[in-house]
């Protein structure tokens, strides 16, 4: 999100950010014995893909990503993005995802189901704020009313009601059930392509509080980027130009599971190409 009186100007030489993305991965990566999420497999060296050719890599362009009302710059961009990988010898082979259209709405079930059920354990009693109350309840409300910002709320009363006895079949467990199938048709395109190319958003970055009041704005702006939540794939956003208010654009790349490597080395060869230098002016 920009500030309205957010202004960009060139600024010194191109910051290597895939290298440093890759840098810092590799810190965050590894085995968490004590989180049952974490993999444990060994950590590649992410910096080390850094610069690698990228000839003969099979890059897919979703037909479905072709969005309507998408911003003509946001076109283009792609475009420019495809150009730019042919350039460094990649092919380029159009992929469907077919059940792209209903990830939105799959991820805006999904996902606060999780949360309210992840975040029920602050209640104030084990860890976390505590505001006390006259009695229990009293302090359950009040800890969780004055612990959470409005989003997370919303998210939580989202999550609650589509868990809940009456709905979750008709809402969570249908949009598990679309994920799958979403899941299902990066599976079938990456036996197709090594890797896959669009827009990261529809839109330029809007003014800052522009759709604070309007979280249905907010969420369709996520359209590109939520489906690689669903199918558990890594993604990686590269910025690679500007609108015509000077507004920062970017170019999705997303990857087979646990295939980050190569993402950095398309990632490494978009930023070279674009050489985006552009730095928001101090504006707080």
């Amino acid at each position: 999100m920009c500030s309205s009186d957010l202004s960009l100007d060139q600024a010194g030489p191109i910051a290597r950010n895939v290298e440093d993305a890759a840098i810092l991965l590799k810190s965050m990566a590894g085995h968490d014995a004590k989180d049952s999420t974490s993999l444990d497999i060994e950590v590649p060296d992410f910096a080390s893909f850094v610069g690698k050719s990228v000839k003969g890599l099979r890059i897919g362009i979703p037909k479905e990503y072709r969005a309507e009302g998408m911003a003509p710059e946001i076109d283009k961009l792609w475009e420019q993005g495809v150009a730019w990988l042919k350039a460094a010898g990649c092919e380029i082979v159009e992929v469907s995802l077919p059940h792209t259209k209903y990830a939105l709405p799959a991820y805006y079930i999904v996902a606060p189901a999780e949360a309210s059920s992840n975040l029920a354990r602050y209640d104030g009693m084990r860890y976390g704020l505590r505001v006390d109350g006259a009695n229990l309840t009293e302090t359950y409300e009040q800890t969780r009313a004055q612990g959470f910002g409005e989003e997370v709320k919303r998210r939580i009363l989202i999550g609650s009601y589509v868990l809940s006895a009456g709905y979750y079949d008709a809402y969570y467990l249908k949009a598990q059930k679309v994920r799958r199938r979403i899941s299902e048709d990066f599976d079938q395109a990456f036996e197709k392509v090594d890797a896959l190319l669009t827009p990261i958003a529809p839109s330029a970055a809007f003014v800052l509080g522009e759709n604070a009041d309007d979280p249905v704005a907010m969420y369709l702006n996520d359209v590109f980027t939520v489906t690689v939540n669903l199918a558990g794939l890594p993604g990686m956003s590269v910025p690679a130009g500007v609108d015509a208010q000077g507004l920062p654009l970017g170019l999705q790349l997303i990857g087979r599971p646990l295939d980050e490597g190569t993402l950095f080395s398309l990632g490494g060869v978009i930023e070279e190409a674009a050489q985006f230098k552009t730095r928001p002016q101090r504006w707080w």
